[in-house]
C-alpha cells in the first residue's frame, strides 16, 4: 500500500491533482506527526545532522508519511530515489532495479531504495537485498505496517535500524485539516462537533483525513453540518471512543469481564462495540490469548489454541471475514470453564525466586561433569525416575533450607479436576517414599 502523500508529481497538464498529492511536504520540516524522529535528537535527524544516513525500516500505521519520509531522505542526502512495492516486484524486476543502481554508483550517483511493504518479500527475496547493502549499490529504506521483529529477516534487520513512526493524533490531524483549507481557500461547511467527528473517522491516518477533506470540500451545502448530517452522508459512523482514552479501558474491561463471567452474550456485545469503534482486531486478538491464559489456564488447556487459532485466521482472512474466527474465540472462552491456579501459582513461584534467588539446588540433582564435583557430592545420592516403581522417586527438588510449598491448586472445574487427581496421588506417593 502507498503512503501518505507519495504519489509522483504528474505533469501539469494531466488533469486535477488528489489533495494528498497537492499537500505533499517539501521538506522534513514539513511533515506533521513524526518530530521525535525528525528534530535534532532524534534518530534521523541525528543521521542527517552527522551526513551518516544508514539503511532503515519504517515501522508504522498507513497514512503516517512513511513514503514521504523516503523520499525527503533521498532529497536531503542528494540519492537518486527509486520506489518500488513488494506486491508487485519479482526478482527479475529487483535484477534490474540492483543492476541500475550499480551503474548510478559507477557514475558517482548513489541510490536510495524504498521498499513498500517489504514484508511481503519472502525470505529469500529479503536476502537478496544484502550484498547491495552491504557493498554500497543501494542505501534500502523499507516500509511496513507489521512487526519487523517477526517479518523481516534477522539478517536484514541487522543491517538497518527500525524507526518508529506513529499514528496521527488528533492535534496532527488539525493541523492537516487547516493546512487542506489553506490549499482549498476555503474553510470546511463543518460545525464543531462535525469537525471533531470526522477527525476521529480518519483514526490517525492522515491519508484517509484528507480522502474525507475532498469529499467533504466537493458537497454543496448551506451552512454547516452537524456530526450526525455528516456521518450519515459518509455513510460511516463516528467513532464513538478514542482508541488510546479512557473508554477504550472501560470497553476492554467489560469484555474482559464478561469472558471471565461466562456469558458470551455479553462478551459478543463488548466484542462488536470494540469493532464498531474501529478497534484494530489484531489488538483483540492478543487480549482474548492472554484471557485464555490468565482466566481458563488448564481447566481447558484447548481454550489457547482456539485463540491462537481464530488469531492466524484472521491474518490470514482478513476483515470483514476474519472477525468470525475471532467471535468464536469469544464464545469458547465464555463458555469454558475457569481457572487461575497456574497464573497464582506462577506468580507465587515468582515471589519465592526473588525473596530466595540465591539458594542453591541439592546436591544430589546437580549434574558431575568434572571429578572435583563428584568429590564436593554433586549428583550423589540422585534417583533416576524411569528406575523407580511408578515411574517417581518422590525426591526433593527444592533448596535444601527451603520448606516445600504448595502453590499449584487446581480446582474441580473442567480438565483441572484430572489434574487435581494425579497433583494429590504424587503429593501422596512423595510423602510415603521420602516417609520410607
Amino acid at each position: 500500500m502507498a503512503d501518505l502523500f507519495d504519489t509522483p508529481h504528474p505533469a501539469k497538464d494531466s488533469g486535477p491533482r488528489p489533495l494528498a498529492d497537492r499537500l505533499r511536504p517539501k521538506s522534513l520540516a514539513e511533515v506533521i506527526g513524526q518530530e521525535k524522529i525528525l528534530s535534532r535528537e532524534g534518530p534521523l535527524g541525528a543521521m542527517l545532522a552527522a551526513g551518516s544516513l544508514s539503511s532503515l525500516v519504517l515501522w508504522g500505521p498507513p497514512g503516517v508519511g512513511k513514503t514521504t519520509i523516503a523520499r525527503l531522505l533521498a532529497a536531503e542526502t542528494d540519492l537518486h530515489f527509486v520506489q518500488i512495492s513488494a506486491i508487485f516486484t519479482g526478482v527479475p524486476e529487483l535484477r534490474k532495479v540492483f543492476e541500475a543502481a550499480r551503474l548510478r554508483r559507477q557514475n558517482g550517483q548513489g541510490t536510495l531504495l524504498f521498499v513498500d511493504e517489504i514484508h511481503r518479500f519472502n525470505k529469500a527475496q529479503q536476502d537478496g537485498f544484502l550484498p547491495h547493502m552491504e557493498d554500497g549499490t543501494i542505501l534500502l529504506v523499507g516500509a511496513t505496517t507489521e512487526n519487523p521483529s517477526f517479518e523481516l529477516n534477522a539478517a536484514l534487520l541487522s543491517r538497518a535500524q527500525v524507526i518508529v513512526l506513529e499514528r496521527l493524533s488528533l492535534a496532527d490531524l488539525e493541523r492537516l485539516a487547516q493546512r487542506a483549507e489553506k490549499e482549498l481557500g476555503r474553510a470546511l461547511p463543518l460545525k464543531g462537533e462535525a469537525r471533531e467527528a470526522m477527525l476521529e473517522m480518519a483514526d490517525g491516518d492522515g491519508r484517509a483525513l484528507l480522502n474525507l477533506i475532498e469529499q467533504v470540500a466537493a458537497w454543496k451545502v448551506e451552512g454547516s453540518l452537524s456530526r450526525d448530517q455528516l456521518a450519515q452522508r459518509l455513510m460511516r459512523r463516528a467513532a464513538k471512543y478514542d482508541k488510546s482514552g479512557d473508554e477504550h479501558y472501560n470497553l476492554i474491561s467489560a469484555l474482559h469481564k464478561s469472558i471471565r463471567g461466562s456469558d458470551p452474550d455479553a462478551a459478543l456485545y463488548w466484542f462488536a462495540r470494540m469493532l464498531e469503534g474501529g478497534e484494530d482486531p489484531r489488538f483483540l486478538a492478543r487480549r482474548l490469548t492472554r484471557m485464555a491464559v490468565e482466566d481458563i489456564g488448564l481447566a481447558d488447556p484447548q481454550a489457547e489454541a482456539v485463540c491462537l487459532d481464530g488469531w492466524q485466521t484472521y491474518e490470514r482472512l482478513g476483515s470483514p471475514e476474519g472477525e468470525l474466527a475471532l467471535a468464536q474465540a469469544v464464545v469458547y472462552l465464555a463458555l469454558a470453564p475457569k481457572s487461575n491456579a497456574v497464573y497464582t501459582a506462577y506468580k507465587a513461584a515468582r515471589a519465592a525466586a526473588r525473596e530466595t534467588g540465591s539458594l542453591m539446588p541439592p546436591k544430589h540433582i546437580l549434574n558431575a561433569p568434572t571429578r572435583m564435583m563428584k568429590e564436593h557430592g554433586y549428583g550423589a545420592g540422585y534417583a533416576y525416575d524411569h528406575d523407580a516403581e511408578d515411574g517417581f522417586s518422590g525426591q526433593n527438588y527444592f533448596p535444601e533450607s527451603m520448606k516445600r510449598p504448595v502453590w499449584y491448586l487446581p480446582p474441580e472445574r473442567g480438565f483441572e479436576r484430572e489434574l487435581k487427581k494425579r497433583a494429590e496421588y504424587f503429593a501422596k506417593l512423595r510423602a510415603k517414599r521420602q516417609g520410607g
